[in-house]
């Protein structure tokens, strides 16, 4: 039994987007794309877009003129991320493997990455593509997830999943929180030749109006729910229950308050 941590199929990007995104994901979206000082002109491209929290930022916030590619491996994300915009918005969405891009050299004045550097099964590959479709000068903007012991929610849910399942827990949880390390980061991106590279720690507050749609966030929002049902598919509404319980025992409940704390990395081209 192996864990696809990857599929975001199915039900997945609806749930992650409802009871996850505006709790884990659009502080950090609206933290990330503040980063951006681009001129009217300029082109994005997001890797990794998932259902859009980013790529709405993105459009909100810079010029009209701004063209904004944005991409994704998971064509399931990708699809309920369109949806979610009209005609009238002008992105671009594109099936893409972040780690063989394409797009031609020197198109892009800056590449964007929320929380998805941490699933990209060649990290150094990755960085080489993203320099490589940047223009000189051009900046690539992104954040991964600090330790997940910073990290009240997803620990609180990795911790009781596992419980269940104590001879062979899922490992899902364990993949956004595995690439953290700031000088190997540094490192890496050297290596593929990027400059005036930068990191800091961002702590933010997680915010939810209840610890059950929550939970259902954080079982039913990413592929630990496939892991689950390989295992055993009746334990689902305990697990749901007791990870409701285990959050309102530590953060609360109507509203949960936890914090998380993500590493903002930016390098210039």
């Amino acid at each position: 039994m192996s864990d696809n941590n990857a599929a975001f199929v199915g039900a997945i990007p609806e749930n992650y987007d409802r009871y996850l995104g505006p709790v884990l994901f659009e502080p950090y979206a609206a933290d990330l794309v503040t980063r951006l000082n681009l001129p009217k002109n300029a082109a994005v491209l997001e890797l990794a877009c998932g259902t859009g929290i980013v790529t709405r930022h993105l459009r909100a916030q810079l010029a009209p003129r701004v063209k904004i590619v944005a991409t994704d491996l998971n064509d399931a994300m990708l699809a309920y991320a369109r949806r979610k915009f009209d005609n009238s918005e002008t992105i671009e969405w594109k099936q893409a493997d972040a780690t063989d891009l394409p797009f031609a050299d020197q198109s892009f004045d800056a590449v964007v990455c929320q929380l998805g550097l941490m699933f990209f099964p060649d990290k150094e590959k990755a960085m080489r593509e993203t320099y490589r479709v940047l223009k000189p000068g051009g900046v690539f903007v992104f954040n991964v997830w600090d330790a997940i012991e910073h990290n009240d929610l997803q620990h609180i849910a990795h911790t009781i999943i596992s419980r269940f399942f104590d001879d062979n827990p899922p490992g899902f949880y364990q993949i956004p929180f595995s690439f953290h390390d700031s000088e190997v980061i540094r490192s890496l991106l050297s290596a593929a030749g990027f400059r005036h590279i930068q990191s800091s720690l961002v702590s933010l507050k997680a915010t939810a109006a209840s610890a059950t749609d929550l939970a259902r966030g954080l079982v039913h929002g990413n592929p630990v729910i496939g892991a689950i049902r390989e295992r055993d598919d009746s334990s689902i509404p305990a697990i749901e229950a007791a990870v409701a319980a285990a959050v309102a025992v530590q953060c609360g409940d109507s509203p949960v308050q936890a914090k998380m704390q993500a590493l903002i990395c930016s390098a210039v081209r």
